[in-house]
């Protein structure tokens, strides 16, 4: 029997609401990826070139330590939905960092994104690229206040 997790990092809620109504319609544990040091809205602000993420981005300083990448029972899913917002047109490094860190094989994957305005642009392929195996399959994207009947549209495709 199939087991399914959704794994998501979330800056500001958006990719969390997605990512819970995902699991809720799929029968899915969840697993929230948890930076050691949580941005603030200060540090998000991509309009600041002095802001956390600005910089990071900017200076190439994309490796985001993790409060943990040990998910309980990792072995026991051959699902995973993976879930992150768009920075730059690529996925929010915290997602890199849990990406590189784990243990991919044996998992199919499906990636999702949430944005305001941006599109998945290639975020679900560079993820793949980093990863250590795994069969991962096109990503999808979500606005960011996508609402219940467009996240129902796509996991009934999942379900199939």
């Amino acid at each position: 029997m199939s087991k399914t997790i959704v794994v998501y990092y979330s800056a500001q809620g958006h990719t969390k609401r997605i990512a819970e109504k995902i699991a809720e319609n799929l029968g899915a544990d969840v697993f929230e990826i948890v930076p050691k040091e949580i941005y603030s809205e200060a540090d998000l602000d991509w309009t600041n070139d002095d802001a956390r993420a600005t910089r990071e981005h900017d200076e190439n300083m994309r490796e985001v330590p993790l409060e943990s990448v040990d998910v309980p029972n990792w072995a026991d899913y051959d699902t995973v939905i993976l879930g992150y917002p768009i920075w730059w047109g690529i996925a929010a490094w915290a997602t890199d960092s849990f990406v590189k860190a784990v243990d991919w094989s044996g998992k199919t994957v499906y990636p999702f994104c949430s944005s305001h305005s941006s599109g998945l642009g290639d975020s679900d392929v560079r993820l793949h690229d980093l990863a250590n195996g795994g069969d991962w399959k096109d990503g999808v994207r979500f606005f960011q206040d996508a609402n219940d009947g467009a996240i129902a549209k796509w996991t009934d495709t999942l379900k199939a």
